[in-house]
């Protein structure tokens, strides 16, 4: 229970990938993290690329960068529509300007591109978007998972075994 006492924010909308969402918020809880499911505010409920809902418990515009940890990003589409909401952006940018966890995977990474965190980092994310973290100033790795100070990016789904625990190192050391 290494993360006992620490905060970590899940980010959820529409389109979200299951295994991104649900692996991270699961191992976060086995750590001892209290994990606190936001949206975009949309909505309560959103649901997966595949029907799964997820019930959020707030949403972004009432989220202290102050009081949380870090930052957990899922994959899947959800995250072209959370980097629409200034309130997720200016979270996740707070967050990261504070030095706390901001972690990313797959598709996650448009929010990082939207926040404007990425120049002069080094990043990693799904290929379908590398062009996208690349003009948004990052070094683009092709790598598992990439390990840029209080900035984590993984590529995909396969890569949860070597992005869970990059998190985890990350948090016990803040």
């Amino acid at each position: 229970m290494s993360l006992e006492g620490k905060k970590v924010v899940i980010l959820a909308e529409d389109l979200y990938d299951v295994l991104e969402l649900w692996v991270p918020y699961y191992r976060m809880l086995e750590e001892g993290a209290e994990v606190i499911k936001v949206g975009s505010g949309s909505a309560s409920v959103y649901n997966s690329k595949h029907g799964y809902q997820v019930e959020v418990d707030t949403q972004a515009s009432k989220v202290s960068p102050d009081e949380i940890d870090g930052i957990i990003v899922p994959g899947g589409f959800g995250p072209d529509r959370l980097r629409r909401y200034p309130a997720v952006l200016d979270l996740v940018k707070a967050v990261f300007d504070q030095g706390k966890l901001v972690a990313a995977i797959c598709h996650g990474g448009w929010v990082l591109v939207s926040a404007g965190v990425l120049k002069g980092r080094k990043a990693t994310c799904v290929a379908a978007i590398k062009d996208d973290v690349s003009n948004a100033g990052a070094n683009y790795i092709d790598e598992p998972v990439v390990v840029d100070g209080n900035l984590v990016t993984s590529r995909s789904p396969v890569d949860l075994p070597v992005w869970l625990p990059a998190i985890i190192s990350v948090l016990e050391k803040q």
